[in-house]
């Protein structure tokens, strides 16, 4: 397609962008702007960032590139810095073979096969990915049709859908992702296979799920992203214990509520934590533990909160590493909650002061949004942050029997000791 029938101009393309892929054309090599950069100018969106593909092998590209850094094992990826921007390019990749080496279930292990430009768009994922923008003649080369489903608005992969699902199981969470966020549907082979294949999520590093998990849901089309991935039996996969505690109503309204917060915070350009979001999609599963010390084990309700904490987040590292500069801000969001509910004395100005209280209290908001903790300590919080007095605790409110733990049935809270008295007196001479 010649530049006059698209609408990419060199201005919509970043400058370190522009720079990498001149310099390579100035040093001989083939370079084009690829996959999701061309995909979204297209489609008038805003790119998040743009990759490059060359036929220079990565150690001719750090060679060019003082700047250049090389990563990964299964396939050797250069950044090339520019300032605060980084440029990811990749070389052409070869066509798969016998020869590639794969686990059980498929998925290729080693793939530094070289190849020409041709052979690597047939080995893009979608075929809307699979368009290239030629800095000499400013024209999108298109090998796999990806222009015709771009008017279709149709996600469609490129080759067997279950075998290239094998190849890389993370391919069906971005599935889910580009259509929502493109407003494309999936097309019906692509999207057939997937809930068959959604236990090969359990083959992916739980640190490479962590990335893939925040990209799929921390964005504008969380709530649409939470629903097709449930829909296609992918998040079941990803956070077991959640699915099963969203069977209750409260439960499911509080996550679709902090994902609808989600999305209104990235429409507002605000800043999103990790740790709030995965502190709110585990929290159900959170409850639903303390409830169960509680009241089947007879547990004191302060100790069954942090063990029910601790449970949760080590069943669920297991899936998806969770690093702890975000897990230790999650148990204190988590374990500040009990903590609302005692406003008498000293205890409410303390909690005021804690470093972690603004997250703890916009996650108590959510959850009187959704029914799980009492409107009314909510309401009582917002106003303790104003003026300088605490407002008036009404006392049929101090032990709140709406509360997302109930202690009916719990163990009877022994009266505490006091320190010294007549006992530990020493006689006097």
């Amino acid at each position: 397609m010649p530049r006059a029938e698209h609408s990419i101009s060199r201005s919509q393309i970043s400058q370190g962008t522009l720079k990498v892929l001149y310099t390579l054309k100035d040093a001989g090599y083939e370079a084009y702007m690829v996959g999701g950069g061309v995909r979204d100018l297209l489609a008038g969106l805003e790119p998040k960032d743009f990759d490059i593909a060359t036929n220079a092998h990565p150690d001719q590209v750090k060679a060019i590139f003082r700047s250049c850094r090389l990563v990964g094992r299964r396939f050797v990826i250069c950044h090339v810095r520019h300032g605060n921007e980084i440029s990811e390019v990749t070389t052409f990749r070869g066509p798969i073979t016998d020869e590639h080496e794969r686990d059980d279930t498929g998925r290729i292990l080693n793939d530094n096969e070289y190849g020409t430009l041709e052979e690597d768009a047939f080995r893009r994922d979608f075929t809307i990915n699979a368009l290239y923008y030629d800095i000499r003649d400013f024209s999108i080369i298109d090998f796999a049709d990806g222009l015709t489903d771009m008017k279709r608005g149709v996600i469609r992969l490129i080759g067997d859908p279950e075998l290239r699902y094998r190849e890389d199981a993370v391919r069906m969470l971005r599935a889910v992702r580009i259509a929502n966020k493109m407003n494309f549907k999936l097309d019906g082979p692509t999207a057939k296979p997937i809930p068959k294949l959604a236990p090969l999520l359990a083959e992916i590093p739980a640190a490479r799920l962590f990335d893939e998990v925040l990209k799929v849901m921390l964005n504008k089309q969380a709530v649409n992203n939470f629903l097709q991935l449930r829909e296609l039996g992918l998040f079941a996969q990803l956070f077991p214990q959640t699915e099963k505690a969203i069977e209750d109503a409260r439960s499911y309204n509080f996550v679709v509520g902090a994902l609808l917060n989600t999305a209104d915070r990235m429409k507002n350009d605000a800043s999103v934590s990790p740790a709030f979001f995965y502190a709110a999609l585990l929290w159900p599963p959170v409850v639903a533990r303390m409830r169960d010390l509680i009241v089947r084990q007879n547990v004191h309700p302060n100790v069954a909160s942090v063990q029910a904490c601790e449970e949760v987040l080590a069943m669920a590292v297991q899936r998806i590493a969770i690093p702890k500069r975000f897990s230790l801000p999650m148990r204190e969001i988590w374990q500040m909650q009990p903590r609302f509910e005692m406003r008498k004395g000293g205890r409410a100005k303390r909690l005021l002061t804690h470093p972690r209280f603004r997250a703890a209290y916009d996650f108590l908001l959510l959850r009187a949004q959704a029914g799980e903790a009492p409107k009314e300590l909510a309401d009582w919080w917002t106003q303790a942050q104003v003026g300088t007095q605490l407002p008036p605790v009404r006392e049929e409110a101090v032990d709140s029997a709406d509360g997302p733990v109930s202690t009916e049935g719990a163990a009877p809270v022994r009266k505490r000791r006091r320190r010294g008295g007549r006992r530990n007196k020493k006689p006097t001479p």
